[in-house]
């Protein structure tokens, strides 16, 4: 594949009226799309901001962004949703009920896989292998090896998925847990490199499972002052990855942002802040020749 020729364009402000006709424009050409939604971080939060006066005050919920999800899906043919981890701690409701409500909500949004973030381990590794039973999506992570855990079976380090004809690889990396998080909330998960594991895992995907895209769901972060391992890092360190859906700092950004790659190629790092204010919008175009194109790209007020 030609990844040179992997041309992106971002539709900011009201980038979202303009995807209609490009999309439309697209489909009279027969030219296989394809929209991925993500979210990141959104750390139980159930209910939209109180309206408190304060910056985000009415903002959010997971209402909202189902409903924005539904419509979305009603409009666009082949859809995808992600999340980038953290999706435990932050309200009252994740103390009550441990993270069972925040997965049934996101199996009812149709989300067609996630990655592990630092804080879905608070409820301890026994809890989150609980609450696996209520998730009908696959938590990914390529870099933490739960072999002598209780999620040992539980977690895939990659998934493959056949959507309108195109064949999506995605993995999920998690940031470093020693230092972060109490050992006994993760017990015996041993943590690899995740630029290690990530080119291993993207060569896969890409030349023996002949994906169509890579997509990593990272929870590494966006960028660092120092050497710690960011999005960025992977990025610049990275070979056959297509797009990196972030979390972990927390990142609003406007617009995704590119990064040259081992080969010269750009990656696209995306991510959408926390609490489920933002839901990332990538709409991608296929036409053919190994080319690869996204043609607008909008991180969407819920």
């Amino acid at each position: 594949m030609n990844r040179r020729n992997f041309l992106y364009r971002t539709a900011v402000g009201g980038g979202l009226l303009l995807v209609p006709g490009l999309l439309a424009a697209t489909s009279r050409r027969a030219t296989p799309r394809l929209t991925i939604l993500h979210t990141n971080d959104w750390h139980s939060r159930i209910d939209p901001f109180p309206d408190d006066g304060s910056r985000n005050a009415n903002q959010g919920g997971a209402v909202r962004r189902a409903n924005l999800i539904a419509q979305i899906r009603s409009a666009e043919p082949n859809v995808l949703l992600f999340d980038s981890g953290d999706i435990f701690q932050g309200t009252p409701y994740f103390n009550f009920f441990l993270g069972e409500l925040e997965m049934k909500l996101m199996s009812q949004m149709g989300y067609d896989a996630a990655t592990i973030g630092n804080h879905d381990f608070d409820g301890g590794i026994e809890n989150l292998a609980t609450q696996l039973q209520h998730a009908n999506f696959p938590l990914l992570s390529a870099n933490y090896d739960f072999s002598r855990t209780p999620l040992d079976g539980r977690v895939e380090p990659h998934r493959i998925v056949d959507r309108g004809g195109l064949r999506v690889g995605v993995f999920g990396l998690g940031i470093e847990l020693a230092g972060l998080v109490p050992e006994k909330l993760y017990g015996a998960t041993t943590y690899q490199d995740p630029i290690e594991r990530a080119n291993s895992t993207a060569l896969h995907l890409r030349t023996r499972q002949k994906c169509d895209l890579v997509v990593c769901l990272s929870h590494l972060g966006y960028r660092y002052q120092d050497d710690k391992v960011s999005d960025v890092t992977l990025a610049a360190a990275s070979r056959h990855i297509d797009l990196i859906l972030g979390g972990h700092t927390h990142t609003f950004l406007d617009e995704p942002v590119t990064v040259p790659n081992l080969e010269g190629d750009p990656v696209i790092i995306n991510q959408v802040g926390f609490a489920g204010l933002r839901l990332g919008r990538l709409d991608l175009t296929f036409p053919g020749g190994g080319a690869r194109r996204c043609i607008a790209c909008s991180n969407l007020r819920v």
